[in-house]
């Protein structure tokens, strides 16, 4: 049986871990509060304002990025939070103060919604099959074949990047990462299973790689978790990225102009049929649009505070059926049953949520536009990986490519933390793993626009010394 009091436990690794190592004063704040902060003000946080959300390189302004996707996830999920600890507190019995909950619960909420793209690669999920291709392509090379170090790069995935990145790349001025509290630690892993536990009934992706099994370990030992049991917050999470995901990437599409208001309303009407959720956001949101058809609006400005207040009524509704179906499953929850549908699937938005998926799918994702650049993204990824790796392999054991001219320089072009976690003598894995794991680091630190900028520094000189 789980229970809040662990689940909310706010130690940090290092305070446990390193003599001497306790941590700066919070200043009035919760130690779960100071974990937003940190997050907020670290640098892979900034750089997800120049990674791809769903249009690669969009030039428009106002199309979301990673970084605006992250903190508008992070805003539903402390509204969630804030609803549900002020209007049922029962929820959260045992775990402190009245205080505590309301501070601390809508503060992990944030802190995990803000987090949780912080791993992916640049050019968005298609970012993620280069590199998983990549090393398909180069298994026999890299791995001498799809052997056990192979899995976590054969099925690279950007959540398990973001654990790798909070507790170690992101050094501050030890080996702990931004030394995140337990609860945040244990609420920010999405798929709590390793590579070898993935199930296509259940956890579909793994949510850590082996170079982390350790810190999993007692991450969940601190809050009474185990594999395969997720934090009852995650589920929250989860669904406000879902939210995101099917609401506010439509409205990206038709701000583009890839689709319009109408368009969205009609594909709404044909695919759900006697759905309630559905039909309520389309009737409010065809009386504000009725409303402004009476207005002195040119065409696209209809179309964009119709889609505006659509936004409005969808998202509210989407958000009250977490809050209940959430306020429904909590002591379940705490018996260790599991979603694996996640809230939003098993609540009465689920058809709502899955036909506007599919409303973004075919006319967003699938647009010639958008397959066009994400293959080019997909070869700058490629390539420069093919690139970085002349530097890479071969370095611990004095490799001759490694050594010459061009691998010197192009390994020195990744990040310095990064390079002294790969060469430190206490990493214990195996070479090949180590030298897979610098690559991957190196590629999806990148922003979509330095990727571009490294990948036509390199390319000349590649071809000069490499062909």
């Amino acid at each position: 049986m789980l229970n809040w009091t662990q689940l909310l436990n706010q130690d940090r690794r290092k305070d446990k871990l390193k003599p001497g190592g306790t941590s700066a004063t919070a200043n009035g704040r919760y130690e779960i509060e100071r974990d937003y902060d940190r997050i907020l003000f670290s640098a892979p946080t900034r750089r997800l304002a120049d990674k791809t959300q769903v249009f690669p390189l969009d030039k428009n302004d106002s199309v979301r990025t990673r970084l605006t996707h992250s903190h508008e996830v992070a805003t539903l999920a402390r509204s969630i939070g804030l609803r549900l600890v002020y209007e049922n507190p029962n929820l959260f019995e045992g775990a402190g103060t009245c205080e505590f909950i309301q501070r601390s619960v809508p503060a992990l909420l944030a802190a995990i919604g803000l987090v949780h793209d912080l791993g992916n690669p640049p050019f968005g999920h298609q970012g993620e099959y280069a590199i998983r291709n990549w090393f398909a392509e180069n298994k026999e090379e890299v791995f001498g074949g799809e052997t056990e170090d192979a899995f976590d790069f054969l099925n690279f995935d950007g959540n398990a990047q973001t654990v790798r990145l909070v507790t170690k790349l992101q050094i501050l001025n030890d080996q702990f990462g931004l030394n995140l509290t337990y609860a945040t630690l244990a609420a920010l892993l999405k798929y709590p299973v390793s590579t070898k536990n993935i199930s296509k009934e259940k956890w579909k992706k793994q949510g850590f790689f082996k170079s982390e099994e350790k810190i999993v370990a007692e991450v969940w030992e601190a809050t009474g978790l185990s594999e395969g049991v997720r934090h009852p917050l995650t589920y929250i999470m989860e669904a406000c990225d879902d939210i995101a995901y099917s609401v506010l990437d439509a409205e990206d599409t038709v701000k583009k102009g890839l689709a319009s208001y109408y368009d969205l309303l009609r594909y709404l009407e044909k695919n759900c049929t006697f759905d309630a959720v559905a039909a309520g956001v389309i009737a409010c949101a065809k009386g504000h649009s009725s409303e402004f058809e009476k207005g002195a609006l040119s065409p696209q400005e209809l179309n964009d505070c119709s889609m505006q207040m659509f936004r409005v009524h969808a998202i509210t509704a989407m958000v009250k059926s977490v809050v209940d179906k959430f306020s429904e499953l909590s002591k379940g929850f705490l018996e260790g049953r599991q979603v694996f549908k996640g809230l939003i699937g098993v609540s009465d938005a689920a058809n709502f949520c899955k036909v506007l998926k599919d409303f973004d799918m075919a006319y967003g994702f699938k647009h010639k536009s958008v397959l066009e650049l994400e293959l080019r993204g997909n070869n700058y990824i490629e390539e420069t990986m093919d690139m970085l790796w002349v530097g890479i392999h071969g370095r611990l054991d004095g490799g001759f490519k490694s050594n010459a001219p061009f691998g010197e320089y192009v390994y020195s072009r990744i990040s310095e933390s990064y390079r002294r976690i790969f060469s430190d003598p206490s990493n214990e894995l195996s070479t090949s793993y180590k030298e897979a794991q610098l690559l991957a680091d190196a590629v999806s630190g990148m922003t979509d626009s330095y990727l571009i900028a490294l990948h036509s520094e390199l390319k000349p000189l590649y071809d000069r010394h490499c062909r």
